[in-house]
């Protein structure tokens, strides 16, 4: 069984201050390649998990998020010269006010619910109680939290959360996991 990291999207390895549809929005934050290089090297798998409710309020759609992802991927590997960093992309496209209907309503990969974390560690082998997740939402704490991981949230200052840890930045989540791990 694989240890892992699963990363939110949006305001954890990119900037997003809204619905990101277009692949020519993609902007990776400071650090958050090298961070993902330095977890990968260290032997943890990656997998982000993201909600996009956009989709089920019609702003975008479900190829609009794959094109999303596919330029994460192209910039992190001309950023780091790898194309191995993360190992699968996961998104939930619902929302309980959602206009588009197959996408209108509660649904067990919506974070805080586990099910996206759930899914990845069916499909990669992966040993959850020795995986993380990062993000800079409540939510993703939870989802993290209910999947029996430990979890670590963005945020620049301290604030109520149930996550193990608070960090600034990617690079910071990053040295904390590493120093977990290197004294246990």
């Amino acid at each position: 069984m694989q240890r892992c990291v699963f990363l939110d999207r949006d305001n954890t390895i990119i900037q997003n201050d809204g619905d990101l549809g277009d692949p020519d929005g993609v902007s990776l934050l400071e650090g958050a390649a090298q961070a993902m290089c330095r977890l990968r090297d260290a032997g943890f798998v990656l997998v982000v998990v993201t909600n996009q409710s956009g989709v089920a309020r019609g702003v975008f759609t479900e190829q609009d998020v794959a094109d999303v992802h596919q330029a994460i991927e192209v910039i992190l590997e001309q950023t780091t010269g790898r194309s191995d960093l993360v190992h699968g992309w996961y998104y939930s496209p619902w929302h309980p006010e959602g206009v588009i209907e197959a996408f209108r309503g509660s649904h067990p990969t919506r974070k805080p619910a586990p099910g996206m974390l759930l899914q990845a560690a069916d499909d990669h082998g992966i040993d959850l109680q020795r995986s993380w997740m990062i993000g800079d939402q409540e939510r993703d704490v939870e989802a993290g939290n209910a999947a029996g991981c430990r979890s670590i949230l963005l945020a620049m200052s301290a604030t109520e959360t149930s996550a193990e840890r608070i960090c600034e930045t990617m690079t910071e989540a990053a040295d904390c996991i590493l120093q977990e791990e290197t004294a246990s």
